[in-house]
């Protein structure tokens, strides 16, 4: 099977009448996740921080809140409030972040999800830095992929392509072959941009605002990976299976 085409065969069936939901099966040769909202629920923590820290520079928690997801925390500054020195404000969040770990959990499905793929076959592709990814993966009880993609390892934060690009190199598969998993737009728009699959995880944002994925599912709790030989080549091919709302 050509590799341009790999990640993008799936398969369509239909649940019993009755049932809302229906099947779509992804194969791929490797899965690139986004971290928070997609492995680890830190939603709340993250409203905190964000909240006190608007308020303490006079900005709108809610603008504010609106408009970090999915981007670096140095670029979300710049964002919301240009005004300020991102480079003094962002490590100040940082730390508050990693501070900050009430609430902070695995998402449900994350761990049985992980555990059905090889170890070289799956990364992750964080917005945050090291330091904070590595804090929440702890936290969290998952385990420390072999390939790790962070802000400290590229130049341009999603929504460019960079970070899932990277992830692709590290892992050594063509980025075509990849299936993204991300909760956010502008993470979509990354993986998408990167010529990726994506698959919408819709725990930060509704289903509404993650229309750029090409599917949206129910939860990780409802995803299964079964291995496969490939025909082509050597090693093993993903078949994804995510049950998602119809």
């Amino acid at each position: 099977m050509p590799p341009d085409t790999l990640a993008r065969q799936f398969v369509q069936s239909k649940k019993p009448p009755g049932y809302n939901t229906f099947m779509r099966t992804f194969v791929c040769s490797a899965i690139l996740f986004d971290l928070d909202g997609v492995l680890i629920d830190s939603t709340t923590s993250v409203s905190r921080v964000w909240r006190a820290w608007a308020v303490e520079r006079g900005l709108d928690p809610e603008h504010v809140i609106h408009n970090i997801h999915g981007r670096p925390t140095e670029a979300s500054v710049r964002y919301v409030a240009p005004h300020l020195d991102a480079a003094i404000e962002t490590p100040l969040i940082e730390q508050r972040e990693i501070n900050d770990t009430e609430g902070v959990a695995a998402i449900p499905g994350a761990k049985a999800l992980l555990a059905q793929i090889p170890d070289k076959s799956w990364c992750i592709v964080t917005s945050g830095t090291r330091k904070l990814a590595t804090s929440r993966i702890a936290v969290g009880g998952l385990p420390t992929p072999d390939v790790f993609v962070t802000f400290d390892d590229i130049t341009h934060g999603k929504p460019h392509p960079e970070p899932y690009l990277t992830g692709a190199a590290k892992l050594g598969v063509s980025p075509a072959e990849c299936l993204v998993f991300e909760d956010a737009p502008a993470g979509i728009e990354a993986a998408k941009a990167a010529g990726m699959q994506v698959i919408g995880v819709p725990s930060t944002y509704g289903p509404e605002r993650l229309t750029q994925a090409d599917a949206i599912c129910r939860g990780l709790d409802h995803i299964s990976v079964r291995i496969s030989p490939r025909l082509d080549a050597a090693g093993s091919l993903l078949e994804v299976t995510v049950e998602q709302e119809a």
